[in-house]
C-alpha cells in the first residue's frame, strides 16, 4: 500500500516541480554569497594585511632607527607598516586606507630611559572597522608590557644608555654597559629560553583530495543552510498531506482501513525521499560549484536520512494540529525559521546569546544535524554523528506516534480542513 501511495504522489510532484526547485536554489545561493563574502578556504592567513601607520613625534635615534626600518620594507604577513606625519595619518584612517595609527610622543625615549615621567604610546583607531583595530589595540598591549618588563630589570642602567645615544659616552663605557646587559640578559636566560610556558600552534587537518585545509567555509554554511532549507521542503512536502485533507481523499480513506498510520506513513516516506533528492542536490552541487570534499559519505547520508524523517514527522504534527491550509503553512514556516536560527544553522551557535544557547539551542535537532555535519568535516569522531542519529530517529518515532494519534482523533471528531 505504502509503495502505491509513494508511486502516486511522486508523479504528482513531478507534475510541478518549482517550489522543491525554489527552495534548492535558495541555499545554494545564499551559501555561495556568504562564502565568497567570508573567504571560502581556510588560507594561510585570513586575518589578511593589516596597515597601520607609525607617527614619530618624539624623533630620538632610536625612533629614527626604527622608521629606517619601517622604510626599507619592514613588513610581514601580517603587518604592513607606513611612516606618516600625524594630519596625513588621520586622513587615511577617514579614507578607510589604515585600520590605525601608533603615535610615539614627543620626548617619549627621554622619559621611558631616564623614568622620571610616565612614558605613554597613542593608538588611534578606525572607527569604521573592528576586527583589524582590536588586533591593533591588543598588540600594542603586548608591546607595553615588554617595554614594562625591560624597565623593571634595566632601569638602573638607563640614564647611561640616555647619555650613550645623546652622544655624551665613549668606547669603554660602552664596553662596559653592554657587558653589564649581557650579564643580567644571562642571568634570566633560564626563564627566557627555553620559555617557562609556550604553545603548540595545531594545523589545520588537510584534505587528503586537495592537499588543502580540511575546513571550507562553503561547507560550513551548507550545512546549516541544508539544515534549514530541508525543513522548508519537508513543509512543502507536507502540503501534499494537507490537500489530500481538503479534497476528503484521507477522510474516504478512512472509510475503508481503520488504521491511520499507513496512509500517514505514505506521505512521510513521500516527503523523505524527496528530501533526500533534495539533499543529493545541495552536496552534489556543492561539491561541484564550491569544491567541497564532503568527508565521511556513510556517515553524512545516514544523517541526512535521520533528519529527514524528522522533518517528515515535524510537519505532519503541524498538519495534523491545524485544521486550515493557510494557518498550517504559516506555522510550518514560522517552525523551519525558528529551528533554523535557534539551532545554529544561520549563524554560529557560539555567536548565539548564552540564555538561548545554553537553554534551547544544544537540545534542538536541527542543531545536532548542522554540528555533526560539520563536525564530519574536520574529522570528527563516530560519536560525534552516531549519537545525533539516534535521538533524531527516536524525535522522528515520538512525532510519528503523536501525528498519527491526533489524525486519529481528528476523524473521530469529525473535524475536517
Amino acid at each position: 500500500m505504502i509503495g502505491t501511495l509513494l508511486a502516486k504522489d511522486l508523479r504528482r510532484a513531478g507534475r510541478n516541480p518549482l517550489p522543491w526547485i525554489v527552495y534548492l536554489i535558495i541555499p545554494l545561493c545564499i551559501t555561495g554569497m556568504l562564502g565568497l563574502t567570508f573567504g571560502g578556504r581556510a588560507e594561510k592567513n585570513q586575518l589578511g594585511q593589516i596597515h597601520v601607520a607609525l607617527v614619530d613625534e618624539d624623533q630620538s635615534l632610536l625612533t629614527k632607527v626604527l622608521r629606517g626600518a619601517i622604510q626599507q620594507g619592514f613588513t610581514n604577513e601580517y603587518l604592513a607598516p607606513v611612516v606618516l606625519e600625524r594630519a596625513a595619518a588621520e586622513r587615511e584612517i577617514r579614507a578607510g586606507h589604515l585600520s590605525g595609527a601608533v603615535v610615539i610622543p614627543a620626548h617619549f625615549t627621554r622619559d621611558y630611559l631616564l623614568g622620571n615621567a610616565p612614558a605613554s604610546l597613542e593608538l588611534i583607531k578606525n572607527p569604521a572597522q573592528s576586527i583589524h583595530p582590536a588586533v591593533l589595540e591588543e598588540a600594542s598591549g603586548v608591546v607595553v608590557t615588554a617595554l614594562n618588563a625591560l624597565a623593571r630589570n634595566f632601569q638602573a642602567d638607563f640614564p647611561e644608555w640616555r647619555a650613550l645615544l645623546d652622544g655624551r659616552g665613549d668606547g669603554p663605557q660602552v664596553a662596559r654597559l653592554v657587558e653589564q646587559t649581557g650579564n643580567k640578559l644571562k642571568a634570566i636566560g633560564k626563564y627566557l629560553n627555553p620559555p617557562l610556558i609556550g604553545y603548540d600552534r595545531n594545523k589545520a587537518p588537510t584534505d587528503p583530495a586537495s592537499g588543502g585545509p580540511a575546513f571550507n567555509m562553503f561547507a560550513y554554511l551548507l550545512a546549516g543552510m541544508m539544515g534549514m532549507f530541508l525543513l522548508f521542503e519537508a513543509a512543502n512536502g507536507m502540503n501534499d498531506l494537507q490537500q489530500e485533507l481538503r479534497l476528503h481523499t484521507f477522510a474516504r480513506y478512512q472509510t475503508l482501513h481503520s488504521r491511520v498510520l499507513p496512509f500517514l506513513a505514505g506521505k512521510m516516506v513521500f516527503t523523505v525521499v524527496l528530501l533526500l533528492l533534495c539533499a543529493a542536490i545541495m552536496l552534489g552541487g556543492g561539491a561541484l560549484i564550491f569544491h567541497i570534499h564532503w568527508q565521511q559519505p556513510l556517515a553524512l547520508a545516514g544523517l541526512v536520512l535521520a533528519y529527514a524523517g524528522f522533518g517528515a514527522a515535524l510537519m505532519a504534527v503541524l498538519v495534523a494540529l491545524m485544521t486550515d491550509e493557510r494557518q498550517a503553512n504559516v506555522l510550518a514556516t514560522i517552525t523551519a525559521m525558528a529551528l533554523g536560527l535557534a539551532g545554529g544553522c544561520a549563524f554560529p551557535a557560539e555567536q548565539l546569546p548564552v540564555f538561548l544557547r545554553e537553554n534551547i539551542t544544544y537540545h534542538l535537532p536541527s542543531y545536532w544535524f548542522a554540528n555533526a555535519v560539520r563536525q564530519l568535516q574536520t574529522g570528527g569522531s563516530e560519536a560525534l554523528w552516531r549519537l545525533p542519529i539516534l535521538k533524531l530517529l527516536l524525535v522522528s518515532g515520538a512525532l510519528t506516534a503523536l501525528a498519527s494519534w491526533l489524525f486519529r482523533r481528528r476523524f473521530q471528531s469529525g473535524r475536517q480542513a
